[in-house]
């Protein structure tokens, strides 16, 4: 009996490793790479665009870091493992809010629940989604996500096209922004 249960649980730890890492889940990643001034304190969170499902595979949390010329440390992650950390040239980040770190307590709808949230608004009922592309950042009502989609082309089911992005609040998920075109799937 032992045997099997360890079987089990061997397979859901296996499952589970497969999903890829949230935004969130990557934060707390980050945070082994960033110094202890940056730790937790994002900015940001962007992903490129998602290829072959509605998951991005590389993201980026970008850091407040005080000791940094530009206040700001970023990390890369490809599936889920950090491939890259800099600190980027962000001279316009520094005179606008994309500098100010983001409140924790606001950040409750993480990357998969606004990503499955956006492509299943009503205008999209009967538009094959097939990529997206997330961002976290700061506004003037507290953190948003941006999400940007890829769906078919209607006459060429192998061409994606841009149709537009959602805006949705991380604190509460509420659609405050929809910037979607169905006259580019024609």
């Amino acid at each position: 009996m032992k045997f099997f249960i360890g079987i089990f649980f061997s397979l859901v730890t296996l499952l589970a490793a497969e999903k890829d890492p949230t935004a969130f889940q990557l934060i707390k990643e980050g945070n082994r790479y960033v110094g202890e001034q940056a730790k937790d304190k994002v900015v940001q969170i962007r992903s490129e665009k998602s290829v072959g499902s509605l998951t991005p595979k590389v993201w980026y949390v970008v850091y407040y870091d005080s000791t940094a010329t530009f206040k700001a440390v970023e990390v890369k992650f490809a599936a889920g493992k950090m491939i890259d950390v800099k600190r980027p040239f962000r001279v316009l980040e520094t005179i606008s809010s994309s500098t100010r770190e983001m409140d924790k307590d606001k950040l409750k709808v993480d990357s998969d629940e606004a990503i499955n949230k956006a492509v299943k608004e009503p205008i999209l009922e009967n538009v094959k989604a097939r990529a997206v592309e997330a961002k976290l950042e700061n506004s003037s009502t507290g953190p948003v996500w941006q999400i940007r989609v890829w769906a078919e082309k209607l006459n060429n089911s192998r061409d994606i096209v841009d149709v537009g992005k959602f805006v949705i609040t991380a604190d509460d998920g509420k659609v405050i922004e929809t910037d979607i075109h169905l006259n580019r799937l024609e």
